[in-house]
Order: structure tokens, then sequence, then C-alpha cells
């Protein structure tokens, strides 16, 4: 039997797993930093008792909040345009993959969007330490108010580049190179624009922090869910193919040849049985005629 060659070899288990083990290792990631009580830190950086100096600088209100903001609206335009008049990559990727590159990026957005209706935690422009009259308390006390306004976590602003992620693993399937690109332009336009509000007061790190694993969560799930859909279409499909039932024929006729042999050698057997008889009976006749 040949040897099987290097590149059909089966991956390694690591590898079988890679991005469960990024998504842990990002989770784990964003828990240290959150133990490590860094926000205030380097709020501070940018921020004194007289507020945030940038506040209400042009690049950052028009150029990184506004128009990125009206940037990713136009992106997810073209995406849904994309599912029926596919333009550039997407004509390369097939309709079910558009279609998850859309989904996971919505679902995302919703995502980030619930949790921060949800969310007790004010935005650093309102503490006290910054001019405002909160006082700061950890998102992770939950239900508890610190005075402000609150629905400052996580970021919002952040997910305009983050909810992309799920692009990556919509496009690897048939365009890998494309999706590391992909993959490189939302992770940088999340930090991007999540450091944009970190200058001006609007949200602390672990806010971006969070945004970015949670809309890279959504992405992967969502793939997870997409490869099964796939998988359960393709049995499905192979059951009741064509193929599938010439197979299903072809069993019917092998098991039907024995029954048929069976039935021609019992013919056969008869026949001879009556030859014989009938050979017999010419035979005495013969001997009795010439007695």
């Amino acid at each position: 039997m040949p040897s099987q060659s290097l590149s059909d070899a089966p991956p390694s288990p690591l590898r079988r797993h890679a991005h469960l083990c990024w998504t842990l290792a990002a989770l784990a990631g964003v828990l240290a930093w959150d133990a490590g009580g860094q926000d205030l830190a380097l709020a501070r950086v940018f921020g004194s008792a007289g507020g945030f100096a940038l506040r209400e600088q042009w690049f950052l209100t028009q150029v990184l909040h506004e128009g990125a903001r009206r940037l990713g609206y136009l992106l997810l335009l073209l995406l849904t345009l994309g599912l029926w008049w596919p333009k550039g990559f997407l004509r390369r990727m097939a309709a079910r993959d558009r279609w998850q590159m859309l989904v996971s990026c919505l679902l995302a957005l919703a995502l980030v969007s619930a949790a921060k209706s949800l969310s007790a935690t004010s935005c650093p422009w309102d503490l006290a330490q910054f001019g405002g009259v909160a006082r700061h308390v950890s998102h992770w006390a939950l239900g508890v108010r610190d005075g402000g306004g609150g629905r400052c976590f996580p970021a919002g602003h952040a997910a305009a580049g983050f909810a992309f992620l799920g692009g990556y693993f919509a496009l690897r399937h048939q365009l890998p190179g494309v999706a590391r690109w992909w993959l490189a332009g939302a992770l940088l336009a999340g930090l991007v624009l999540g450091g944009a509000q970190q200058l001006r007061g609007a949200h602390f790190m672990s806010h971006t922090l969070w945004t970015g694993w949670l809309c890279w969560s959504t992405g992967w799930l969502c793939d997870l869910a997409a490869g099964a859909l796939r998988r359960r279409s393709a049995a499905s499909a192979g059951a009741t193919s064509p193929d599938g039932q010439d197979r299903h024929a072809a069993g019917s006729a092998d098991c039907a040849a024995p029954v048929g042999r069976s039935r021609a050698d019992s013919a056969t057997g008869e026949t001879g049985e009556t030859g014989a008889t009938g050979e017999t009976g010419a035979t005495g006749a013969t001997t009795g005629a010439a007695g």
C-alpha cells in the first residue's frame, strides 16, 4: 500500500481547533486587562478634572466618528446589494457565503447594541474624575448604578469596524488570501475607531476590547452554524440524488439475481429429469419390440 503523502495527512488537533484556540486566547487577554484595572490609568493620559481636551477635536469627531459611521453603513449596503448583484471578489463567493458574511455582521451589531442598552456603565467623560458626576464602577458590577447615564459598555462605535470580522470566516472557504486582508482591515478599523473614542473620553479601552471579542465570537459561531447546515444539506442531497437511487436499484438487482439463478437452476433440473425419464421409456420400448 502506498504511503500517505503529507498533504493528505489529517490536520493536527491544534490546527483543527485553531479558531477556538484564538477565541479563548483573546478572551484570556481581555479578562487579563480587566483584572489589571488599567482603564482609569489609560484614561488619565488623555483626560483630567477639566475633561478631555480632544473631545470635540475636528478629525476625531467628523472623520473618525461621523465619517467612519457613514462608511460602515455604506459597506453594509454594498454587502446587501452583493447578495443579488455581486461585484469584485463577491462574484467569486458562493451565495451562501455572501449571506453568511452579511448575517454575521448584522448579528454582531445587534449583539453589541443590545448589550449597550442593558449596561449601567457610564462613559469616562461622565465620571467625576474627568469633570462629570458619576463614580467609577466596574462593568462587572451588574445592575449597580454609577450615578451617570450608563449605556456605554461595550463600545458601539468600534463595532463599525469589528462587526465585519465575520467576513473573514465567510471568505476563507474560497478566497483565503482575501480573507486574511479582510481580517486585518476589520481589526485595524475597530482598533482605530475604538482608540479615537478613547482619546475623546467616550470609552475605556476595555469597552473596545470586549466589542472586538464579541464580534469575533459572533462571526466564528455563525461559521460553525453555516458549516453544520452545509453538511446537513449535503447529506440530504446525497440520500435523494439520482446516484443514490441508482445505487439502490443496483443493490436490489444484486439481491434479485440469486433468486433468478435459483429458479433457472430449478427449471434446468426439472428438464433434465424429464429428458432422462423419456430416454428410459424409449429404451424399454425398443427392448420389448426386439423381444
